[in-house]
């Protein structure tokens, strides 16, 4: 298998669009979207004028699977924000993700010089906050009631990985290291 990113291009649009409206992965996010393929195309064009932000369609063996996405690459304080979805359920695996996670964490602490990189995600959300953890994450507060998403309140859990805790964490892991650029 094997897992490659790519930028994101227009004829992208109508894919990552039904997938960030798909059940299955709006219900781990803040919002759940009416998107549009204008919207979309107004959408990569924010993006792409925004160098505070980076996203790459996720490929695995060729295919295109799913978003990743970078926050934060111009912040002083030297904190990344980060999210991920596989909108191809068929090619969701644990080995893909702690492949995605890890070379995330090489990328921003070795070739970006971050500090910390930080997540949220909804408590309900186990499974992930399992592989963060299975990283290496550590959790910094858990919020009850932070997201009011169509009427419906969920708690949110915070979690960091720092610069300092990767160089401990990674030791000894084997990953399938993704290439971002």
């Amino acid at each position: 298998m094997s897992i490659t990113l790519r930028t994101i291009r227009e004829s992208d649009l109508e894919q990552i669009m039904l997938w960030r409206m798909d059940e299955d992965i709006t219900k781990y996010m803040n919002t759940n979207p009416k998107l549009t393929l204008e919207g979309q195309k107004k959408w990569l064009a924010s993006i792409q004028g925004n160098s505070d932000v980076r996203y790459w369609v996720i490929e695995v063996d060729g295919v295109p699977a799913g978003v990743i996405n970078l926050t934060g690459l111009n912040n002083p304080t030297g904190e990344l924000g980060w999210a991920y979805y596989m909108g191809e359920k068929k090619l969701r695996s644990i080995k893909t993700a702690l492949a995605l996670e890890m070379s995330m964490y090489d990328y921003a602490f070795e070739v970006l010089g971050k500090k910390a990189v930080i997540s949220d995600v909804f408590t309900l959300n186990q499974g992930v906050i399992g592989l963060h953890k299975l990283c290496g994450c550590e959790i910094v507060e858990e919020k009850k009631n932070h997201i009011c998403k169509e009427g419906v309140w969920y708690d949110v859990t915070f979690m960091r990985m720092t610069d300092e805790l990767w160089k401990q964490a990674k030791t000894g892991k084997k990953y399938e290291n993704i290439q971002f650029a």
